[in-house]
């Protein structure tokens, strides 16, 4: 088992993390459940199922406009509740009320992996680089990489996530090692190294983003132009593992609710888009995040677990209201990722710390700092690459490492970012308008 070690990066610690012991488990029921088409980056959804029609688990609800194949199967067994849509009729929610019955498809194993996983559903939940979309199926792989860390703030360990289905982790590796000619790559944190025959398995050392899958590829095989690799986590290897043995997929899965805002922080065992409200409760001057504080999304009281399903994260809105001089204040107690305040001598850069939703700044021009470079451990010019995407440089882009990277690579980056530029939105942007132009 070979060993990475990153350098670049950072630990962002939060207060509000699961006890560093066993921690609180509690299984949440709930009747409803919701699909969130924006979670499949790539797809354009056209329904199989009308509000009214009753489905069993892991029956097809849409599949996608251009490939047919590709389809998003219901969570649960019962009525499609509604609809919801927004501005031009697009999808934005399809909300499932479970019936309690328990039916669910059964698939036919005989059939090749590639066909067993595009009927069930599974297929929507790999990501393919370049672009970080949805992989289509006419594309062969040149390696997968599946990530077995979550290296994000307040993340539980990947290995805890999936520990129900980790007795069909092999069996997933071996799936997956079917439907590419090189070869399956597992990343481990140290210490939670597993046996995997089908896989070439690594142990990564390092901060954050060390658990992101783009990252690990591009230190073990970096993905040039014109290669194709799909990346996945653990609990997605696992789910197919389960698939590929008992020809049915489960849909629960354990999040971690975590955060300032959370009075005890505790492991939820749910269904994969339960009502975010049977997970936390209503706070004022509270956030809630479907995910982790640096990728996920921002949702309501009313809204749904969103994908990948490991994390809801609350944390405040906005922190001392009254605090001297607003975000400019010079309070020697506050967190800098960089030497602004006295925080750094004590030490406590190390240690859980209070942050709020605030951006504290306005955005304004790049400065050469070197900011991105230091928080990224990739083999690319980060900074130019940006530059070259708002540019819309397709050359350029090319040269400076495009196809290997997705918005959450520069999450941290965007973080730590003293230009406050919306560095995730402007590399979706890059991808989508790039993808529609080679495509």
């Amino acid at each position: 088992m070979s060993i990475i070690k990153l350098k670049k990066g950072f630990d962002l610690k939060l207060n509000g993390a699961l006890a560093s012991d066993e921690p609180m488990r509690a299984e949440v029921a709930s009747k409803l459940c919701a699909i969130v088409p924006d979670d499949f980056h790539g797809i354009v959804p056209r329904l199989d199922k009308k509000e009214g029609e009753h489905v069993k688990a892991g029956e097809t609800i849409y599949h996608d406009k251009e490939h047919d194949a590709i389809k998003v199967a219901s969570p649960l067994s019962g009525i499609i509740k509604e609809v919801k849509r927004g501005e031009r009729r697009k999808i934005e929610a399809i909300v499932i009320e479970g019936d309690g019955s328990g039916d669910a498809v059964s698939h036919d194993l005989s059939k090749p992996v590639k066909d067993v996983l595009l009927e069930s559903g599974l297929w929507v939940m790999l990501r393919q680089r370049p672009y970080d979309v949805v992989p289509s199926p006419e594309a062969t792989p040149r390696d997968i990489f599946v990530t077995a860390i979550d290296s994000a703030p307040l993340a539980m360990s990947l290995i805890k996530a999936a520990e129900p289905l980790l007795q069909y982790a092999a069996r997933g590796a071996e799936a997956l090692k079917e439907l590419t000619t090189g070869e399956v790559h597992v990343c481990f944190a140290p210490g939670e190294e597993m046996e995997l025959p089908a896989a070439t398995c690594h142990t990564v050392k390092g901060p954050h983003p060390a658990g992101n899958a783009g990252v690990q590829a591009a230190n073990i095989a970096p993905v040039n132009k014109g290669e194709v690799v799909w990346t996945l986590d653990l609990v997605t290897m696992c789910r197919i593992g389960e698939l590929m043995t008992t020809g049915k997929v489960s849909y629960n899965t354990r999040v971690a609710v975590v955060g300032e805002m959370v009075d005890k922080p505790y492991v939820a065992d749910v269904v994969m888009g339960c009502p975010i409200a049977s997970l936390v409760g209503g706070k004022d001057n509270a956030r809630i995040i479907s995910g982790n504080v640096l990728t996920g999304e921002k949702v309501e009281a009313d809204g749904w677990l969103r994908a990948p399903y490991r994390q809801v994260t609350m944390i405040p809105e906005i922190g001392k209201k009254d605090e001297f001089m607003g975000w400019a204040s010079l309070n020697p107690s506050r967190f800098s990722i960089y030497h602004m305040f006295t925080t750094w001598l004590c030490g406590k850069l190390s240690k859980p710390c209070s942050m709020d939703a605030r951006l504290k700044g306005g955005e304004r021009a790049i400065v050469r700092l070197d900011e991105y470079d230091n928080m990224l451990p990739m083999d690319i010019y980060a900074e130019f690459l940006i530059k070259a995407i708002i540019a819309f440089d397709i050359d350029k882009m090319e040269k400076l490492g495009i196809y290997e990277v997705a918005p959450e690579d520069f999450a941290l980056a965007e973080y730590a970012d003293t230009s406050k530029l919306e560095l995730q939105r402007i590399v979706r942007e890059g991808l989508d308008r790039m993808r529609a132009e080679m495509c």
